[in-house]
């Protein structure tokens, strides 16, 4: 090693899903299969029309979206933060409420980038396990510690928990910070933004890369007290002051003013994903009940990694991490029911084949 390397920052990164190219069927990072709102594709004309104005900076301030985002979901703008993906909301969350000594908690089969972050902030963490069905226990997260964090429904098994099961966790941790990550809450159930109002300790994230099937944009947003929002906002500034580029803004406030799209998508989306929950159970295959825009499978009879490998050589992509406990558990997502016929096309013969 050398000398200067002793005063470098190293972690072990996060592994994204692998981004492949050309004509294949892309289900391994819970995307949606569908195209964002029409309102985003005449919001693009508009821009085009004044491309003058991306010379200058963006609202630092990211007023249009904040305001578009509070207005749909019935709150102040004073609680609203936004950032470039709901990954950089939760960085700046780790940056500037968990400064204890004490570990935070989060699951130990859950979004890997926690761990990331909590070591590359130098925050003292505890992984609390998950129950032989995946699912948290939340007497776990009763002892003391320098905050909570999880998701909801939980990544990568796609299990969901109910409002008071949630609602349990922040009541028993009300002098630290407690977020409550809901990437994929649209697919599932009520949301712990009902809880915002009891609970100024309580701070909710959501993305746009979901069900807004806007991931190339990277917009997230994280909705709490004034208090927290305004803590959240000073990091941010002090950190990057033009954070959202102005596409994003643009276009992020088309997408949430189109509320029957936004609706009908989801409803396609789950309507596809109770199909192939059952056609899944038909081949044998096992999974927690699924409650995201994925599911998380794993075969009595077959091999996690090899079937992985089968079905990338087919040019379909699904994720596999062959991380301890989950190692014969592949996570699949819900593409348009063609894809997903397609899917199941290769997953029988694949069976047929080794009788």
């Amino acid at each position: 090693m050398k000398a200067f390397e002793q005063n470098i920052r190293k972690v072990e990164p996060y592994v994204p899903g692998e981004q492949p190219q050309g004509q294949v069927i892309k289900l391994n990072t819970n995307e949606n299969p569908y195209p964002p709102a029409p309102g985003v594709l005449e919001a693009m004309q508009n821009l085009e029309a004044h491309m003058d104005t991306l010379r200058l900076y963006p609202d630092p301030t990211s007023d249009c979206l904040v305001e578009a985002l509070a207005d749909y979901y019935g709150v102040e703008k004073e609680r609203v933060f936004v950032g470039v993906g709901s990954d950089d909301v939760l960085s700046m969350c780790f940056l500037t409420f968990f400064n204890s000594d004490k570990p935070i908690f989060f699951p130990d089969i859950t979004y890997s980038f926690y761990k990331v972050w909590a070591e590359l902030y130098r925050i003292p963490y505890e992984c609390k396990a998950v129950d032989k069905d995946f699912r948290m226990i939340k007497e776990d997260y009763y002892g003391e510690n320098g905050g909570v964090i999880f998701p909801n429904p939980n990544a990568p098994t796609s299990l969901y928990e109910d409002l008071e099961f949630v609602e349990d966790i922040i009541r028993h941790n009300q002098d630290v910070i407690v977020i409550v990550d809901e990437a994929y809450i649209d697919f599932a159930g009520h949301s712990a933004l009902e809880l915002i109002d009891k609970y100024d300790n309580l701070i909710v994230t959501q993305t746009f890369s979901k069900a807004r099937s806007m991931a190339g944009m990277r917009i997230g947003y994280a909705i709490g007290s004034p208090l927290l929002i305004k803590y959240l906002n000073d990091a941010k500034y002090s950190f990057n002051s033009y954070t959202m580029n102005k596409t994003s803004l643009v276009y992020g406030t088309a997408a949430v003013k189109d509320r029957g799209y936004f609706d009908e998508t989801i409803h396609k989306i789950v309507e596809t994903r109770e199909w192939a929950a059952e056609e899944f159970a038909k081949l044998g295959f096992v999974f927690p009940k699924p409650s995201g825009n994925f599911i998380f499978v794993s075969h009595p009879d077959y091999d996690a990694r090899e079937l992985f490998e089968a079905l990338k050589a087919e040019g379909i992509y699904v994720r596999y991490w062959g991380s301890r406990r989950i190692e014969q558990y592949m996570r699949v997502t819900v593409g348009t029911r063609a894809e997903m016929e397609t899917l199941f096309d290769f997953l029988r013969k694949y069976i047929a084949d080794r009788g």
